[in-house]
């Protein structure tokens, strides 16, 4: 596994060649058949949406270590994924176990929660400073959240993952998806209202 790691680590992060025609699950069917070229166009493919999610799961100063780690899972587990299954769903269940496993072993020492992609902040249209000061609200905002309900902000709000999709990486049923998400995003309305933001 150690020349997968390093195979992983020079892949260049620019998704330039994404070859017509070859479906995620093409390119799974040819990694168990031994293609590393496969498993690096999927690296390529999926690379940035696990490092946003990772991102705003766990403590950015891993980051990197966090990526390679999902990734080195996703190789070591491809002859158990399910062919019936969506490469990206299961790729995300990954990255959400790691951020899960990562979120544990810094849980003594609770770090700052780093936060927030662009899209959150496209609802705001102030520019300059008063965009940083609503970028650290949302970020402690989520920081203030349970575990579960940042979870699903972040993947259904933040990510767009569909509510089916987000039932699926977190195995749960879509109906407490849909009473998470209700919860979690009141959750936040209250806390960016207590800081005194108009929504």
């Amino acid at each position: 596994m150690k020349g997968v790691t390093f195979l992983v680590l020079v892949v260049p992060t620019a998704s330039s060649d994404r070859p017509d025609g070859e479906t995620d699950h093409y390119l799974v069917q040819q990694c168990l058949k031994g293609d590393t070229r496969s498993f690096r166009v999927l690296y390529r493919r999926h690379q940035q949406r696990v490092r946003s999610i990772l991102y705003q799961l766990c403590d950015p100063s891993a980051l990197d270590d966090l990526v390679q780690d999902v990734f080195l899972r996703a190789w070591k587990g491809l002859p158990k994924f399910r062919q019936s299954a969506q490469f990206s769903t299961w790729l995300y269940r990954i990255a959400w176990n790691v951020a899960s496993d990562q979120r544990r072993a810094v849980a003594q020492g609770r770090t700052r929660l780093q936060v927030i992609g662009s899209q959150t902040l496209t609802q705001y249209d102030d520019p300059g400073v008063t965009q940083l000061h609503y970028q650290d609200l949302v970020k402690r905002g989520l920081a203030s959240l349970s575990a579960d309900h940042r979870t699903i902000l972040v993947l259904h709000d933040l990510e767009e993952v569909p509510q089916k999709e987000v039932a699926e990486i977190l195995s749960i049923p879509v109906g407490t998806v849909k009473s998470r998400l209700f919860h979690a995003r009141a959750a936040m309305r209250q806390f960016l209202q207590k800081e005194g933001v108009q929504l």
